[in-house]
């Protein structure tokens, strides 16, 4: 099963969404030996970036006061919405440390990492840079940081920096950002699963599990969406 992920980095949703949509995988890989329908069920992650703001410099904004802006909302309203994302990473098992997060970052350049990184490592590297962003305050538009981060994979650090600071690998993901967008894709997280289902949001582990059910069961293409 092809499960596309249209999502960015700078985004709690998608960093909560993420994990919702792993554990309804890892719950029906685990049950899958009931449903014959779900035996050896291979799933095939597909990641596309969806940049936010592509316009912020390498070097970033102050968090606080951009995030402000961006919303247009005072302070105070600005903790309330921080508050209550924070709870629903909680409750996901995601970490959202918006306490120690400084700047309002770039993704476009995190977005071309993935686009070069190795399938076998790819969701993990996903994982680590989410992690990175919100949990550990690194700015993730910055090149140096993001080779640190992809160290594990094994890519070659002198050819990695290299591609990164290609200006074709570049327009690729901003025209494959721009693309989504002219293709119906508003907002993120957004989720679609053997080009059958579409999930618009992070949504429950229930949720994902009856998108990836309905997905695995159909025999023709339909456009079901939650």
């Amino acid at each position: 099963m092809l499960i596309d992920i249209f999502h960015d980095f700078a985004c709690p949703w998608c960093y909560i969404g993420k994990k919702h949509l792993f554990d309804a995988i890892a719950q029906l890989q685990e049950s899958q030996s009931q449903e014959s329908q779900f035996q050896d069920l291979d799933i095939r992650i597909k990641w596309h970036p969806f940049l936010l703001d592509n316009s912020i410099p390498a070097e970033g904004y102050e968090f606080r006061s951009f995030m402000q802006a961006r919303k247009g909302i005072t302070a105070p309203a600005l903790e309330q919405v921080f508050a209550y994302t924070r709870k629903a990473g909680e409750v996901a098992g995601v970490k959202l440390d918006f306490e120690r997060i400084s700047l309002a970052v770039n993704t476009t350049l995190a977005h071309q990492l993935i686009t070069l990184t190795p399938e076998k490592v790819k969701n993990t590297l996903v994982s680590a840079i989410y992690q990175a962003y919100f949990e550990d305050n690194l700015n993730i538009g910055n090149l140096d940081t993001l080779i640190a981060i992809s160290n594990f994979t094994g890519m070659n650090t002198a050819k990695l920096r290299s591609f990164l600071n290609s200006p074709a690998v570049l327009n690729t993901v901003v025209a494959e950002s721009t693309f989504a967008r002219l293709n119906g894709v508003t907002s993120v997280p957004f989720f679609v699963f053997n080009n059958k289902v579409r999930v618009n949001g992070s949504q429950s582990v229930e949720v994902f599990e009856q998108a990836i059910t309905h997905a695995a069961r159909s025999k023709t293409s339909v456009d079901r969406r939650w």
